[in-house]
């Protein structure tokens, strides 16, 4: 499922082809028919991201939002639309620029009630100035649930996925086990800080590094990674390789459903 930074990056690439713009809202799937139908015409005022949602504002009081959950994508392109390929959830488009959804989670257009009940059921998001983490890690601090679960949370914090947690324990060197209660507000503060770090990084770049200067495949004089994820990283998806650090083999075992990785060595409880 794409993380915080790439629903941000979509936010700013829809606002960048279709912001200020009139668009016209289709789809050609049907499944999307009578939300399509209520924005078509309208302006695209502005796009947003809260975590994993992406959420374009039109005139009207209407809001587009949009999960991508694990299979959704966006594609676009410039000119007339092609013919519609697969399932196109909804095809938005002006003179210039088109964009066609495929197989979201959520697509639906929302009344602004029912976007402060979305967004008062979210948790801090890293990358808004506005976020809240003192509100969070109280959440945090209540909990006996490992640290790693409580991260993925996005009631908690919202926008972060498996790469960045498990990166950002790692970097903290606290093992992914360890119960929210036992954090410490000044490990809390550092991980936050972290977190809106690598996170802002990754929206530059459209890719997740997270090794320090001194570990990268330059300085080390190793190979880069090769994953699909793309990226630098300490442990994700690392399992029996050695610690960029300290060379000890990388753990993996379940965890709240998920895979979890993490290095015995360097991550131990305070």
């Amino acid at each position: 499922m794409p993380e915080g930074h790439t629903i941000r990056r979509l936010a700013d690439r829809h606002r960048e082809l279709l912001g200020g713009q009139r668009v016209s809202a289709s789809s050609p799937q049907g499944r999307f028919a009578a939300g399509a139908a209520l924005i078509s015409g309208e302006v695209l005022e502005e796009t947003d991201a809260h975590g994993k949602h992406l959420l374009h504002r039109y005139g009207d009081d209407l809001t587009l939002h949009v999960h991508l959950g694990l299979y959704g994508k966006f594609t676009d392109g410039t000119g007339a639309p092609p013919p519609p390929v697969g399932e196109v959830r909804l095809r938005l488009a002006t003179g210039d620029h088109w964009l066609d959804l495929r197989g979201p989670a959520a697509c639906e257009v929302l009344a602004p009630p029912e976007v402060k009940a979305l967004l008062g059921r979210l948790g801090a998001d890293p990358l808004r100035d506005d976020a809240d983490p003192d509100t969070a890690y109280v959440r945090l601090r209540r909990s006996t649930k490992p640290i790693a679960a409580l991260l993925l949370d996005q009631s908690i914090v919202a926008g972060t996925g498996l790469i960045f947690v498990t990166e950002a324990l790692f970097r903290a060197g606290l093992p992914p086990t360890m119960p929210g209660r036992a954090l410490t507000p000044e490990a809390w503060r550092e991980i936050w800080a972290d977190l809106r770090a690598l996170m802002r990084a990754a929206v530059e770049v459209g890719r997740i590094d997270t090794v320090h200067v001194a570990h990268t495949p330059e300085a080390m004089g190793r190979p880069p990674r090769m994953d699909r994820h793309g990226g630098e990283v300490y442990v994700y998806r690392r399992t029996g390789q050695p610690c960029l650090v300290c060379e000890s083999p990388v753990r993996t075992a379940p965890l709240a459903g998920r895979n979890s990785y993490w290095c015995p060595t360097c991550q131990v409880s305070p």
